[in-house]
């Protein structure tokens, strides 16, 4: 499975529409999140990951590289081919005008 970048703004707009976000930063990195998101640690090998079937999982990191570093193992937890890696991970999010929440 490959993945594939995508902004923010698309992202808030997929996650409106039933896509799973997917936040990917150890506990101890999560001041900020982003409302919604599914914790799942790339320590953990994105353990406990609750898509479903087909549906579009968008994974964020705090600036993105980590996910793109990784993009081939955490495209291959989840069962469909609409795998994207948020542009900017939160950092992204955020400067794009984004609401985000503090833990």
């Amino acid at each position: 499975m490959s993945t594939k970048s995508i902004t923010p703004e698309d992202a808030a707009r997929l996650v409106a529409e039933g896509a799973l976000l997917v936040d990917i930063r150890e506990p101890g990195e999560c001041a900020l999140v982003i409302a919604g998101a599914h914790p799942a640690p790339l320590s953990t090998g994105a353990a406990g990951l609750a898509a479903k079937p087909g549906q579009p999982v968008i994974f964020h990191c705090r600036s993105g590289r980590r996910t793109q570093m990784n993009a081939s193992a955490l495209a291959s937890t989840v069962d469909t081919d609409d795998v994207y890696l948020l542009e900017g991970g939160i950092d992204g999010w955020q400067a794009a005008g984004l609401p985000v929440e503090r833990r």
